[in-house]
């Protein structure tokens, strides 16, 4: 970042007075955020923060490469152009993409680097429509900006149906004996089957789709255990479920139940290490991931009896090979990733998928989103005016540093009445990020790439937190960004320190510009704004008003901010529209005025 804020025109009048006037076209501003509770059953919502749309106000376009139900596609076609392009091969998707904003796919789409590269900073959002997105290369989305979002609870039920579907056709021989009949048998005593009532149940994942089919099975009678790392035992106890290790999952089971997602530490996690572990005579269902399990080695479970049988509905390679022995094997039972294939999930599906995608393009980012900070909808809501603020102050503070100064060191100060636990400041660190950079640079910043893009560009951001006294009914008093080791193009924004420096505060849900360098202002942070210092003397702010008005150009607000009467003092001046540099250099020109500069919000 060693380019000036902005491209400028500066006329010199004296040392002390200088003209700087942007020239810089208006950003998009970035998408704003909302995300989930953390209570997980409650109901989503979405937060508008920051509008984004379309410069030119053309419609976006959103690529579905794979089979969407038509309520989906209806409610992206009302909002964007959709081409639905199924079954394209690696390099077509990589020829597509750089003409599309979001991308929608299922399971059979990877989404790797390449895709992310060939966008060339198009694409925005990414679409799993179904829970997992082990096929979407995350840290890249995040590197490129890119959100990813996900569908997981339209299908929830589904699965867990299915999960339980398997776990009671496996144990009654429903398909093998269904084929023998079919083929004209009659053989009651081959497929005398195991009753569920009584038995244990290890749920591995405890999601929510682990969750549903523990709550089936408690139904049917079943003991149930669970094995999750991140599972809080309060909501297991709840429906009477007990977590336990991983070990004693294994070495418990009568049934096991694969409810996790394709992860490094879950890849084939059950192998003969671990098959060598369980209960002889275990029964398996997978409606997970098929990378899960170590195929050859549960073949080799099967044959050797630990395994008695097993139900799948996913599989490492899909379609697995026709000659593949586990499909073929007569003690499983084989379904084509069903999992999700019902009517009604499969519209929830892609209703839930389309209103993701739509609201991130238009402004907002569901509370699916896999590769953003979590910070639930009550943090988000109350913090709403205080991220607004964020950005301006960086987009200030940035516009304030002389052209040739590198910004590298970033100090941002938050003073609260609310304890350090209280007080989350990962979506203000990231706002501060984009309104420093963008400015200055071609970068797209967001919430998902800014703390990689900051890191990028070398720009070391540190937090300190000032705990007031008071009551902590707002979540912060105020919020003061400085840059250090920087030159200034107004001097007196900076500290006694040697930094540029600006504090702000939110006043009745309103963002408010309160300091500048040493000098205390009060004007609000909307349109523009003009800052000037001048020697304290009767009729400065009608002069400065005068010139103004006879240009048209509105005044919202006007502070003046002073050491002492008659000495220096800030004059802050809002502005609805920008000045034209005839009427800056006026201002300039004005005796009293030392110095100035026009900072576009």
């Amino acid at each position: 970042m060693s380019a000036a804020a902005s491209s400028a025109i500066s006329v010199a009048t004296n040392p002390l007075k200088s003209l700087t006037l942007s020239s810089r076209s208006p950003l998009p501003s970035a998408i704003s955020v909302a995300f989930p509770s953390r209570n997980r059953d409650a109901p989503r919502r979405r937060l508008i923060l920051v509008s984004c749309t379309a410069g030119d106000g053309s419609k976006p376009t959103i690529l579905v490469a794979e089979k969407l139900g038509e309520a989906g596609v209806k409610l992206l076609e009302d909002f964007a152009n959709v081409d639905c392009s199924y079954n394209m091969t690696p390099e077509e998707l990589n020829t597509k993409i750089s003409l599309c904003d979001a991308l929608i796919v299922r399971s059979g789409t990877k989404v790797g680097r390449e895709v992310f590269e060939s966008s060339r900073g198009r694409l925005k959002v990414v679409g799993r429509a179904g829970v997992g997105i082990d096929n979407v290369d995350l840290s890249a989305a995040t590197e490129f900006g890119c959100l990813v979002v996900n569908a997981p609870t339209a299908n929830t039920i589904a699965a867990a149906e299915h999960g339980i579907a398997l776990m009671a056709a496996m144990a009654r021989n429903v398909a093998q004996s269904d084929a023998s009949v079919k083929a004209g048998e009659w053989k009651r005593n081959k497929y005398v089957g195991v009753s569920l009532v009584g038995k244990t149940l290890a749920v591995l994942g405890f999601g929510k789709v682990g969750t549903e089919v523990a709550r089936r099975a408690k139904g049917l009678g079943m003991r149930v255990i669970a094995h999750d790392p991140y599972a809080p035992a309060d909501r297991a106890h709840a429906i009477g479920v007990d977590l336990v290790s991983f070990d004693e999952a294994l070495a418990t089971a009568d049934f096991i139940s694969l409810h996790m997602p394709l992860t490094p530490a879950t890849n084939k996690i059950l192998n003969d290490e671990t098959f060598a572990k369980m209960k002889k005579g275990v029964r398996i269902v997978n409606v997970a991931r098929g990378g899960v399990i170590d195929e050859d080695a549960l073949v080799r479970a099967l044959d050797s009896g630990i395994v008695a049988q097993a139900a799948l509905d996913v599989f490492t390679k899909e379609p697995p090979a026709k000659d593949s022995k586990l499909v073929q094997h007569e003690r499983v039972t084989v379904t084509p990733h069903l999992g999700a294939s019902t009517m009604e999930a499969q519209e929830g599906v892609a209703i839930e998928i389309a209103e993701a995608v739509v609201g991130a393009l238009n402004g907002e980012l569901a509370a699916t989103a896999v590769n953003a900070p979590m910070v639930s909808a009550e943090v988000l809501t109350e913090l709403k005016p205080y991220v607004i603020l964020a950005e301006k102050l960086g987009r200030l503070a940035v516009q304030l540093v002389a052209g040739g100064s590198g910004v590298k060191n970033v100090k941002v100060s938050y003073t609260s009445a609310r304890a350090t636990d209280d007080l989350d400041t990962r979506l203000l660190r990231a706002m501060i990020t984009k309104g420093i950079i963008e400015p200055i640079s071609d970068v797209y910043v967001n919430l998902v790439n800014a703390d990689f893009t900051a890191k990028q560009r070398g720009l070391r951001l540190s937090e300190e937190r000032v705990l007031l006294d008071g009551s902590p009914e707002n979540p912060l008093e105020t919020i003061t960004v400085q840059l250090g080791n920087v030159e200034s193009k107004f001097a007196s924004s900076l500290s006694e320190s040697g930094e540029v420096k600006v504090e702000g505060r939110v006043k009745d849900g309103v963002p408010h510009l309160t300091k500048v360098g040493s000098f205390e202002v009060d004007v609000t942070l909307d349109g523009s704004i003009i800052l000037c210092r001048q020697v304290d003397q009767p009729g400065m702010i009608g002069t400065v008003g005068s010139i103004l008005g006879e240009s048209n150009v509105n005044v919202n607000f006007m502070s003046v901010g002073r050491i002492a009467p008659r000495k220096q003092a800030i004059m802050a001046i809002g502005v609805d529209d920008q000045p034209s540099k005839e009427t800056l250099k006026k201002i300039g020109e004005i005796p009293a005025v030392e110095e100035f500069v026009f900072l576009k919000l």
